[in-house]
């Protein structure tokens, strides 16, 4: 069963945005943004700070080759050690390079580690090269500018104190060390102290200011995520109010057309209604008194579709009124009896006795119980039966239309009430999103699918009355079947 409008003719879809997962959604009050939540994997400092290591390692490593084999002239430089300690230096470069390929630090859960080899290796060179005036000393000051991008504040004090042992055990042997040993030894300290200091600074200025960053980039995607979801909201209103709208307008021209068609197709009518009496007047005979009843009988029967025509098509309103929901339905069934696809069905009423009166605006709910019965009766064959029950349950009157046809698909139902949806190759996709619309915008009730039943579809509208609450249950009438009269 597919949904229905009450024009024969399919109108013309407008064009409509690519649908979007939000057009589902219920439209909500905007709400404003919330503060960013900075996750875990929001902001990575460990492989930023291990492209800077290892840029300061083979730049280390480059120059520590060039002043052995090139530069270094001094007859206590031993060459073939100190290249073979810059060997090993070079392939813990290599490892490191290529954990750092793969998105991972090289023994990076171990950072002391780290400061002890780099401690001991700088010490090597330096022993091998020329002690405390060694070139190499400097080393030390790369490695703690290092420690202090990589690690945090604590790593880089422990990584500077291994780092004065290192470099205080080149005085051993002390009859080796040069006389101005104390001043060199005194302002290397002050050299490491103060680059250390410096290099956490720096270090955490930039790692806060990123962490910034993050934070402010986070905020501008979940602000464009909430501005692209409030444009799709705004997009699906957009899409259902022209819907809603173009409806109404060609209920109106439809209404002004049936007016239009009414008075003309009226007056000759009624002037054929005189002839007919007239002649009736005429002393005629028995077979030509019969013939004229007859077509007296088929001019009243016009007559009265065209009235029921101009009432169904009058200029809708919008005043509520007091209403018996089963005169309503009546009143629905009786303009559904003209539909081409009525012939042959079944239709039965279980109407519940002594409902109380529901204050709502009649021609909508006409409408709405309407496109329910004309959904039916495209859903159903020639035998098969359409029921309309009535009661009262849960403080609301329950009014529900269920046919014995093919049924609905399960993927299909979540997209019933989407404005342009539909199973028919004629159909508009407008009914039950208007009687939706109906329901709620006027907060009279709700209108939802009932997905318990084994065979066919059936519809089931809610209506608020609070005059229920205090009657208690009323459970559905005895079945009665509908016999239209339309001669």
């Amino acid at each position: 069963m597919n949904d229905h409008s009450i024009l024969e003719n399919q109108p013309e879809k407008v064009d409509q945005p690519p649908a979007t997962s939000a057009e589902s959604e219920t439209t909500a009050p905007d709400a404003p943004a919330a503060p960013p939540k900075i996750h875990h994997d929001a902001f990575t400092w460990e492989l930023p700070a291990e492209e800077i290591t290892l840029r300061i390692r083979w730049f280390g490593l480059c120059v520590g080759y060039v002043l052995v084999n090139f530069v270094g002239n001094d007859a206590a430089i031993q060459v073939p050690q100190l290249n073979w300690i810059l060997t090993l230096g070079a392939i813990y470069a290599l490892a490191d390079t290529w954990f750092s390929f793969r998105g991972r630090v090289f023994l990076g859960e171990w950072p002391l580690i780290i400061s002890v080899m780099e401690a001991l290796f700088i010490g090597l060179l330096c022993h091998y090269d020329t002690g405390l005036n060694s070139p190499f000393r400097f080393y030390y000051l790369l490695s703690l500018i290092v420690c202090s991008i990589r690690h945090s504040p604590l790593i880089a004090y422990v990584t500077l104190a291994l780092h004065l042992l290192s470099y205080t055990m080149l005085l051993f042997p002390l009859q080796n060390a040069p006389a101005d040993w104390l001043t060199q030894v005194l302002l290397m300290v002050v050299w490491m102290g103060w680059v250390a200091w410096a290099s956490i600074a720096f270090s955490s200025l930039v790692k806060r200011t990123s962490m910034e960053l993050t934070a402010a980039n986070e905020q501008l995607k979940q602000n464009q995520e909430l501005l692209e979801d409030r444009i799709a909201r705004r997009t699906s209103d957009l899409q259902e109010s022209q819907a809603l709208l173009i409806q109404q307008e060609k209920h109106a021209a439809f209404g002004l057309l049936a007016a239009g068609i009414a008075h003309e197709v009226g007056n000759p009518l009624a002037g054929i209604s005189s002839l007919v009496q007239l002649l009736n007047r005429h002393n005629n005979d028995e077979y030509t008194n019969k013939r004229l009843d007859e077509v007296d009988a088929q001019l009243r029967r016009i007559q009265r579709i065209l009235r029921e025509l101009i009432d169904f098509s009058r200029p809708a309103t919008t005043e509520r009124n007091r209403c018996h929901i089963n005169e309503v339905i009546t009143e629905s069934l009786n303009i559904s009896k003209y539909y081409k696809r009525k012939k042959g069905k079944k239709i039965i009423t279980r109407f519940a006795e002594n409902l109380p009166v529901v204050q709502l605006v009649r021609d909508q709910l006409v409408q709405v119980f309407l496109n329910l019965i004309l959904n039916a009766m495209d859903a159903t064959e020639e035998g098969e039966s359409i029921e309309i029950t009535t009661e009262a349950r849960e403080g609301q009157i329950l009014i529900s239309v269920h046919d014995n046809g093919k049924g609905i698909k399960a993927e299909d139902k979540e997209k019933l009430f989407q404005p342009y949806f539909t199973t028919k190759a004629k159909g508009t996709g407008l009914g039950l999103f208007v009687c939706r619309n109906i329901l709620e915008h006027s907060n009279t009730g709700t209108i939802e699918i009932d997905d318990t039943v084994s065979a066919g579809a059936k519809f089931v509208v809610a209506l608020y009355c609070d005059e229920v609450k205090d009657l208690g249950e009323i459970p559905p009438g005895p079945p009665q079947e509908i016999k239209f009269v339309t001669t």
